[in-house]
């Protein structure tokens, strides 16, 4: 366990230089994610220490060192400059976990390019949202997804290269290019673009209440913060194997699947395979892993597999393990502790904050189903509706953060509005609301919008809104998120027909078939019911809390600006 003395100690020593000093940065000097992550490590002499251990679908294992990945990502990088994508341009990337994901993340990010990593499962609507939206020059893709590309590629004209990775021997169309990292030249220097801790580095796209997914920009000087986040509170450090189970489409794949583990020179596991208790079990046992970080959603299916899995393989290397995504429910706490021997400790943040802010650090007390306490550096407080800190213990209110800090979101791209609208008295406004106990921990009350979260994926209402009034007869549709034992929340979305069409069975199997091309996996509705009209307000903007409320028996509160039948 990292040696921090206590919590409260730390706390008041902490300065951000500390996260500089180790990383051997010095004032003025460039600042590369791709460099930190790469050519540093193989000049610490970790050269042939292995970073990816890499599981197919299939079981087989490939295993790639720091220096592996030092060429590797030159190559990516030197295929962009060959390609003449320049500093700043957004390059997608769109693929299963495949090796080539993290290569070209850290390629991109070597060329001063800035990544746009993509959720494989997106369907042909949600990817052309954001490559329309992000301006993408160019998109690292697979055979397997290429074909989403194409459908897209004529309303997307800035896009200038379509590179597919393993599209060695197939036929190619226009601006289209096959690239084999393994048989490529080997690019042993690459003049790594010197980029600052102000330079624009990663855009993640997240979902909001209404209106378009929004593009969330960070920058190089995050890992500053996701460095000391990763070693302080995954308690990282050397010998260690480490796997995080999150996909690279989201932020915490990114985050704590690339950056802060390989800032520190750490061996990190990736399974292509996607959620399989003896797979990932197995993993474990194979690779040694010693940390591992996880969403709760899974740790709920584990759960319901149950201990008589559990005892089919050993688990003895694991000593620290972590939940992301969601608020952690007590019992998976008490659960983990009694089946593994380990509790998992809750961490909370967002797309927006770029890193961990609140968290059960290790040697902490737990209390079961708390988000725990601010990590040092981090003021977070719980507001009213003024915006000013709630002072008494227990009070729930808005769960907001004092800017800045190292991995903050710097703007939502092309929507600088939205960006300045989350900010409120000198506060940055989560959406989330939280309270405080008298020890100083906090706990996850609600969202304060409409996002869905299901299996700790977020889903925009609008999206799914969208692609249901495409079908032919719907008049109008809403979507909200309906409690779940595993996953959180799932969709659920509510449809008014158009004249001359009539609820059936039929008809939202015909629905569901027609939006499955619109929408990924996550956002598809489990459930649809037929209304004859959706609560909306004078204004006409549809009522979704209503809607919620009437699902879960809560209050419905306030329904004055409720438009009347």
């Amino acid at each position: 366990m990292t040696d921090l003395g206590s919590y409260e100690t730390a706390y008041d020593k902490f300065d951000w230089q500390l996260a500089r000093k180790e990383l051997g940065y010095e004032d003025g000097s460039p600042l590369n994610i791709g460099y930190y992550c790469t050519d540093r490590n193989c000049e610490r002499g970790l050269g042939d220490t292995v970073a990816l251990i890499w599981e197919d679908s299939s079981g087989d294992v490939r295993r790639y060192t720091f220096n592996d990945l030092r060429i590797h990502s030159n190559a990516y990088a030197s295929l962009l400059a060959d390609l003449k994508i320049a500093s700043g341009e957004r390059v997608c990337i769109f693929m299963d976990r495949v090796p080539d994901l993290y290569f070209s993340f850290l390629g991109i990010l070597k060329l001063g390019a800035i990544a746009v990593p993509l959720f494989s499962a997106f369907g042909e609507d949600s990817l052309l949202t954001r490559m329309e939206n992000s301006g993408a020059a160019a998109i690292f893709t697979t055979r397997k997804h290429v074909k989403k590309v194409r459908k897209i590629r004529d309303r997307l004209p800035q896009l200038k290269h379509i590179v597919v990775v393993d599209g060695d021997g197939m036929a190619l169309k226009e601006r289209e290019h096959a690239f084999n990292v393994e048989t490529a030249p080997k690019v042993e220097s690459f003049d790594v673009y010197p980029a600052t801790a102000d330079t624009p580095s990663v855009l993640h796209y997240t979902s909001g209440t209404t209106g378009q997914p929004k593009g969330a920009l960070h920058v190089h000087g995050s890992i500053f913060q996701q460095h000391l986040t990763t070693k302080w509170v995954l308690d990282l450090k050397p010998g260690d194997v480490y796997w995080c189970t999150a996909d690279p489409g989201w932020v915490t794949g990114t985050s704590y699947g690339i950056i802060g583990p390989w800032s520190l020179g750490i061996t990190q596991v990736v399974l292509e395979v996607g959620f399989f208790p003896a797979r990932w079990y197995g993993a474990i046992e194979n690779f040694g892993v010693t940390v591992w970080y996880s969403a709760p959603t899974a740790i709920r299916l584990l759960m319901r597999e149950g201990e008589a899995t559990v005892k089919k393989f050993d688990l003895s290397s694991l000593r620290h393990i972590c939940s992301v995504g969601e608020p952690l429910n007590p019992e998976a706490v008490i659960w983990s502790e009694k089946v593994y021997g380990l509790p998992f400790h809750d961490t909370w943040w967002q797309t927006e904050t770029g890193s961990i802010m609140i968290s059960n650090f290790p040697g902490m007390k737990i209390k079961p189903g708390s988000m725990g306490k601010p990590f040092p550096g981090v003021t977070a407080a719980v507001l009213g509706p003024d915006y000013n800190p709630v002072l008494e213990p227990g009070k729930a209110g808005v769960l907001a953060l004092k800017p800045p800090w190292p991995s903050m979101f710097r703007t939502y791209w092309n929507n600088p509005s939205t960006y300045e609208a989350k900010f409120k008295n000198g506060w940055y406004i989560t959406g989330d609301r939280a309270r405080i106990d008298k020890e100083g921990y906090f706990w996850f009350v609600g969202r304060d919008d409409d996002v869905i979260n299901t299996g700790g994926h977020l889903v925009s209402p609008f999206e799914v809104e969208s692609a249901l009034l495409e079908h032919e007869a719907v008049a109008e549709s809403a979507a909200i998120g309906k409690p779940d034992p595993v996953n959180m929340e799932v969709v659920k979305a509510f449809v008014a027909l158009k004249p001359g069409h009539e609820p059936s069975h039929d008809l939202e199997l015909n629905i569901i078939n027609f939006i499955r091309k619109h929408l990924s996996p996550l956002a598809m509705p489990q459930e649809i019911e037929f209304v004859k009209s959706l609560p909306k307000t004078r204004s006409g903007k549809i009522m979704r809390r209503l809607l919620r409320a009437q699902e879960t028996g809560e209050e419905i509160g306030d329904i004055s600006t409720l438009e009347d039948d």
